[in-house]
């Protein structure tokens, strides 16, 4: 079953190189629009409110994510109606940022920490967590339009889901396993 995951995991890496290279970009450009702007306003105009910093860097980046993912990184699956797409988005990003400036918050406030390098790093952390949660939910939720028009990513529903052309096989133990004719290796 590990093997079967791994295999998987791989398989859905190499599906996704593409958008995940320009995701990647428009991530690090957004990164430090987020990070700058809450750098600048944690030591300047936002001295005692890491929190408020961090929400409006996050803020200001999202808007800048968006408008990139849209016009870029899934520009041919964009949907149709503008406005549901800007708001999952801002759902998507909502959690993200509540990850990023939680993890800020409980760190000054759970856990008492009072150094701002400290509580920066708090945010850079939810910040990584919630990009992998984020990619995934722009891909399947926001940017989902003609999903599988694309020959390229036609099958990628596969790796999450039970292959369809996955016949069962006996075994010696009496129990059933899926012959999957893409995976490699006897059936599991």
């Amino acid at each position: 079953m590990i093997t079967t995951l791994n295999e998987r995991m791989r398989g859905l890496a190499s599906l996704f190189w593409r958008e995940v290279a320009k995701f990647g970009a428009v991530g690090g450009i957004a990164f430090v629009i987020d990070n700058g702007l809450t750098f600048y306003l944690m030591h300047g105009p936002m001295t005692d409110s890491e929190a408020k910093a961090r929400f409006f860097g996050a803020s200001v980046a999202t808007v800048f994510s968006w408008v990139a993912n849209r016009f870029w990184t899934f520009r041919h699956r964009r949907q149709a109606n503008v406005l549901r797409e800007f708001v999952m988005f801002l759902i998507i990003n909502g959690i993200g940022i509540g990850i990023s400036t939680g993890l800020t918050a409980v760190a000054k406030y759970g856990m008492g920490v009072t150094d701002k390098n400290m509580l920066f790093l708090a945010g850079v952390v939810g910040i990584l967590v919630a990009t992998v949660v984020r990619f995934f939910a722009y891909r399947f939720l926001v940017f989902n339009q003609e999903l599988d028009a694309e020959p390229e990513f036609s099958h990628d529903h596969e790796i999450i889901e039970r292959h369809p052309h996955a016949q069962p096989v006996a075994t010696t133990a009496g129990r059933e396993a899926v012959n999957d004719p893409e995976l490699p290796g006897p059936p599991s």
